[in-house]
């Protein structure tokens, strides 16, 4: 798997976990204090988050970072 594969693949899965919780970007953007923009990059594959910004993710979507990695 490439870079940019992973990239986009953690995103979908952030995409599908917040859906789940039945948020858009902006619920998803206050709940881990990060802005829509940065939320919108990561779920479309622009940008590598770091491992602390999935952890900020994983926890504001109520999910372990093991189950937000886990696709």
């Amino acid at each position: 798997m490439t870079k940019d594969q992973l990239k986009k693949k953690i995103g979908n899965r952030i995409v599908d976990l917040r859906i789940q919780k039945g948020w858009n970007q902006s619920d998803l953007a206050r709940a881990c204090g990060k802005d829509r923009q940065a939320i919108e990059k990561i779920e479309n594959g622009k940008v590598n988050p770091t491992i602390y910004s999935l952890y900020e993710i994983s926890r504001a979507l109520e999910v372990s970072l093991y189950k937000l990695l886990n696709f």
